[in-house]
């Protein structure tokens, strides 16, 4: 049974007074801003007045943005920390309605600001130098007035944007709440089948436990085939008309657009992976060969290899490793990521209430805070390395830029958290002698590499067919989503792997889906990190040095150009090709270690 909060020593939870020193003084803060969200109003049809004007809104709003981040920071890691307390429970509903008070008085800013040609902007910024910190906040602004449609629009567009969730919104209250699975026996006990424990199932040693699993899984999948077809057509339908209203060339590149990124780097993604596969291919036949199966069906790709519990860790051990995995990074990093430890940026604690999973979140005017629930299990030592590397990207990008442009990309988000994963791995591959815990730590990146890189590319290559079949006046069906998704499980999975036929319902079941082209960012993300992390570690000190000057981008470039910085070009094939080579690596050392090299 979870501890409750109270029994964990305070060197296991986040220091909260570097926000406010006190629940009292955050309510201060929010009285006070609530006055001062008032003086919107008297900028409203004022803004290109004048040079004085502009930076009088741009720094007033800067100001409460930055207190906004603050108040709402302390409100959701309070309740995360022990989601069943009532008072902060009420002062996270508080801050929420804070901040849509906010984003209602402040809304008028962007559209007025694009009622005038950005050359009016930069004549203002030529005659008052205080303004040029903002300038590339205003630029990105302006890189979307070719599709912002007029006033009245975009306000009835606007007022339809919660519609606009639907799809998403429907689905996941389907499968999350409604679906009901058949009973599995499980040690000879009938066991329910949800989508929680369904990630447990299909890992069994018992290859019987994993068919039922994904047969019971897919069984209920199956009969809600035309309802779920419908609600993804809706989906899909909504990013083509509102690519197509905007005036973009179609719903992909409509989505590349915020973040700059060239659509060829999503069609060398998914080349790139093509080229690849047989090193996915010798990754099943190790399994099929290690597991001792005849056959190897797609539901036995999930099954570990490693049959071992690997060895337990305090958090005093994980810290010492996640230390020492990142010495290659240099003193300078290392004695920062000590911060972390030292002043409270962690919230280790597994206790009772505590929101699931694990985060970094970030505030401009404190430092970043890490979530996670340590158990003391080789996952939980990753997870700790995992999100201080993005608490090192968000610490380093605020250290060297204005609020404004601090916040860096979700393209760029994962490779500094996945670079400490694999520098974490590698360290503990060279220095253990546990043949055990490395078989442990080599099933665990195979395993990455199947999710990260190659399962994240087929749900790319799949989005990119329904949006491109509907663009061509097609319209989706159950029937032909499925068709398609089979077709990919086989391309993907190759010719010794049965591709059981339920597996074409399975693109009913993926969230990512309802996210407008997000899961290629995955691939190229982990993809990126192998490169760096492996160079990094082997003693490369360019990239060690471009990687650190990486860090501390923030939004100052667009995702493509920091990760030149770094050295990466994801228009290229070379760095997959690099990752993919790492894997190989991997494969032929756990033949060694399991003996079956021979």
């Amino acid at each position: 049974m979870a501890k409750k909060r109270t029994e964990f020593k305070d060197i296991y939870k986040w220091d909260i007074k570097a926000l406010y020193k006190s629940d009292e003084d955050w309510l201060k803060e929010v009285k006070s801003l609530e006055k001062k969200l008032k003086n919107y109003a008297k900028y409203e049809g004022h803004i290109l007045d004048d040079a004085t004007t502009l930076l009088e809104i741009l720094t007033f709003d800067t100001d409460i943005s930055k207190n906004m981040e603050k108040i709402y920071i302390y409100a959701h890691i309070n309740n995360d920390a022990d989601t069943t307390d009532i008072k902060y429970q009420e002062i996270l509903g508080k801050a929420k309605n804070l901040y849509t008070k906010y984003l209602e008085v402040s809304s008028f800013i962007v559209p007025e600001l694009l009622q005038a040609d950005f050359s009016v902007v930069q004549k203002y910024i030529d005659q008052n130098q205080d303004l040029k910190p903002y300038e590339r906040s205003l630029k990105h602004i302006y890189r979307y007035k070719p599709h912002i449609l007029n006033q009245e629009v975009e306000k009835v567009l606007t007022n339809f944007a919660k519609l606009m969730d639907a799809p998403e919104e429907i689905a996941g209250s389907l499968t999350d709440s409604d679906f009901k699975f058949d009973s599995i026996k499980v040690n000879g006990k009938n066991v329910e089948l949800t989508e929680s424990n369904y990630a447990i199932y299909i890992r069994d040693n018992d290859c019987k436990v994993r068919k039922q699993a994904f047969t019971s899984l897919f069984k209920t999948y199956e009969s809600f085939k035309n309802t779920i077809a419908t609600i993804l057509r809706n989906e899909v339908e909504k990013n083509v008309v509102n690519a197509k209203i905007r005036g973009y060339k179609d719903s992909l590149n409509a989505s590349l657009y915020g973040n700059e990124i060239d659509e060829k780097v999503y069609y060398n993604l998914i080349d790139s992976i093509h080229q690849n596969l047989p090193s996915l291919y010798r990754y099943w036949d190790l399994k099929k060969k290690l597991l001792g199966l005849e056959e190897f069906h797609i539901y036995d790709t999930y099954a570990d290899t490693f049959k071992g519990e690997g060895q337990k860790y305090t958090f005093e051990q994980a810290k010492d490793l996640v230390l020492k995995a990142v010495e290659p990074l240099g003193s300078e990093y290392h004695q920062d990521i000590i911060k972390a430890f030292e002043e409270g940026w962690i919230d280790s604690c597994n206790n009772e209430g505590k929101r699931g999973g694990a985060y970094c979140t970030a505030c401009y005017e404190a430092h970043p805070y890490v979530l996670l629930s340590f158990e003391g299990i080789l996952d939980d030592v990753s997870t700790l390395a995992h999100e201080l590397g993005h608490a090192m990207h968000y610490y380093y990008a605020c250290q060297n830029q204005t609020y404004q442009d601090y916040g860096y990309s979700i393209f760029v988000a994962e490779v500094a958290s996945q670079t400490n994963e694999i520098l974490l791995c590698r360290y503990l591959l060279d220095h253990t002698s546990d043949k055990n815990e490395k078989l442990k730590i080599i099933d665990n990146l195979l395993q990455k590499y199947k999710a990260s890189i190659f399962r994240q590319t087929m749900f790319a290559e799949f989005e990119l067919f329904i949006h491109n079949y509907t663009e061509q006046g097609e319209v989706l069906t159950h029937q032909n989503m499925s068709e398609k998704y089979y077709e990919l499980n086989k391309l993907y999975f190759g010719e010794n792997v049965v591709i059981d036929e339920p597996i074409k319902f399975e693109w009913e079941r993926i969230p990512h889906f309802y996210m407008n082209f997000y899961v290629y960012q995955y691939a190229t993300g982990f993809a990126a990190a192998i490169s760096l992390a492996n160079k990094i570690y082997e003693g490369d000190i360019k990239t060690r040095d471009k990687y650190l000057k990486f860090l501390q981008l923030g939004c100052t470039k667009n995702p493509l150009d920091s990760l030149k910085v770094a050295g990466i070009d994801l228009t290229k094939t070379e760095v997959f090709r690099e990752a993919i080579q790492f894997m190989d690596q991997l494969i032929e050392e756990y033949k060694v270690l399991m003996g079956c090299d021979k």
